[in-house]
């Protein structure tokens, strides 16, 4: 456990992950605002988080993953407004979207998916606790903003001068009267039809803020050890967050505060207020398979700057091919002889250098670069015939025990239906019978279905093909 260590956006240094309780690691991350269908700008934050559980995962810890869902908010109402229908519909529509695109993604369910409107208590109680210490005040309208002049240490996430702090995105200056411009709304009095809740602290709604912070410690408690979000969630999203909760609980909020890079498109920040968007499933529409795209958002270590261009996909694409191709060539081999007393420590090593790489910081570049000297390497001895049949099941299973992180490769129990095994049995016939006219017909009808049939010393073996291979 002492070999991981993380980027903490708090301190700026690089520190062994040591969780508050052993053997346990409490992550939670900044989710969906469900006002409209997520980009994959979006996924990337949310694949870099799943990428980090299912490495702990492997690495044999418990892990406890939250992800909430904002279904109220600015959006969500104007939106529900704009479509006559409740913001209810609306937040539960577009979540049913999140998670089929998720599922196409290979995104790990979190254990919790907490929904703000779930925890109205929870916010209020909270917002409750920093009125009683003075570090909330109320305004006329009914709405309590958090004075950020009674937290000094206000601004380190974002190294920021709270003296010098300007109003950020959803950070209202005038709408509220309130105090100081630089305060921030735990809680909005009552406004025309808006939604509204009745509460021990007055009707209205919550914040955005104060959503994160109530339920975070609803499901993690008080301290927990990683928060995750993209970069532009540091200020002022996260900084607000710890402001209130530790104003609140007289206790460090958060472990190790882990930001990931944004994702751009033709050079400039995928946003959808920009309209500069590509949603999964655009992208898949294109011609780029579910795992290649996982493949594109995951393999750039998650600090680094990303383009979602042509050449990226179609890049994660062939590096997914590679490992197809390599899945079926050690599916077809057959070799009687003894094993390769080399391969144990080539695979042994092959491990090693994944799992140190993605300990460093989750860098999933230099693991991947592991992954791939392993494939060049089987590939060269499976050339050269020095592998035995009982050696390509222990290079598979290496696969598959990496794949439990990357979520990359095919399904282990991919199977053709009974028409494609039917083609398949049909063209090895016809090569038996050296009928080579019906064999070339065969494989060209596979092809239309999107299976690519290569000839070995071993027989013929399959893949699904990947985009291109038949166009």
């Amino acid at each position: 456990m002492d070999g991981i260590r993380l980027m903490d956006t708090l301190t700026g240094d690089v520190r062994p992950l040591v969780p508050l309780e052993p053997g346990h690691v409490r992550i939670y991350s900044c989710g969906p605002t469900v006002y409209g269908p997520a980009h994959i700008g979006n996924f990337r934050s949310f694949l870099f988080a799943d990428l980090l559980v299912r490495h702990l995962r492997w690495r044999g810890l418990r892990v406890t993953w939250v992800m909430n869902v904002t279904d109220i908010d600015d959006k969500i109402i104007r939106g529900a407004a704009s479509e006559g229908v409740g913001i209810d519909v609306l937040a539960e529509r577009w979540l049913e979207r999140f998670l089929a695109d998720a599922d196409t993604l290979r995104m790990t369910r979190p254990d919790v998916l907490p929904r703000a409107t779930g925890h109205i208590a929870e916010m209020t109680a909270l917002i409750e606790t920093l009125l009683e210490r003075g570090n909330a005040y109320r305004t006329p309208d009914g709405s309590i903003f958090f004075r950020i002049s009674s937290w000094p240490a206000y601004g380190r996430l974002a190294r920021l001068d709270p003296d010098q702090l300007r109003v950020g995105e959803r950070v209202e200056a005038d709408e509220y009267g309130k105090d100081d411009v630089r305060d921030f709304a735990v809680w909005k009095g009552p406004r025309g039809s808006e939604p509204s809740w009745d509460t021990a602290i007055g009707p209205g709604r919550p914040g955005w803020h104060i959503e994160c912070s109530a339920m975070s410690m609803a499901h993690l408690g008080q301290s927990f050890d990683i928060h995750t979000g993209g970069v532009d969630l540091v200020f002022p999203h996260h900084e607000d967050e710890i402001a209130q909760s530790e104003a609140a609980t007289g206790r460090s909020f958060v472990g190790t505060w882990l930001h990931c890079a944004h994702l751009q498109m033709a050079g400039s920040k995928m946003a959808k207020s920009t309209g500069n968007i590509a949603g999964v499933d655009d992208v898949v529409a294109s011609g780029i398979s579910p795992r290649a795209l996982r493949y594109a958002l995951i393999a750039v270590h998650y600090r680094q700057g990303l383009d979602a261009g042509d050449a990226s996909l179609q890049a994660a694409a062939g590096a997914v091919d590679r490992l197809d191709t390599l899945l079926a060539a050690l599916a077809a081999y057959e070799q009687a002889g003894p094993d390769d007393p080399d391969l144990p420590g080539v695979l042994q090593a092959a491990r090693a250098g994944f799992g140190d790489a993605l300990d460093d910081d989750l860098n999933a570049s230099a693991a991947l670069a592991s992954l791939f000297d392993l494939v060049r390497d089987v590939n060269r001895r499976l050339a050269a015939r020095a592998l035995s049949s009982a050696d390509t099941g222990r290079v598979r299973d290496l696969l598959r025990d990496l794949d439990r992180v990357l979520a990359i490769l095919p399904d282990a129990d991919d199977r053709l239906d009974a028409d494609l095994e039917r083609l398949l049995a049909d063209r090895s016939a016809a090569r038996a019978a050296h009928d080579w006219a019906g064999s070339d017909r065969l494989r060209d009808a596979l092809a239309r279905q999107g299976i690519t049939v290569e000839d070995t010393r071993d027989g013929q073996r399959w893949r699904r093909a990947k985009i291109g291979d038949h166009a």
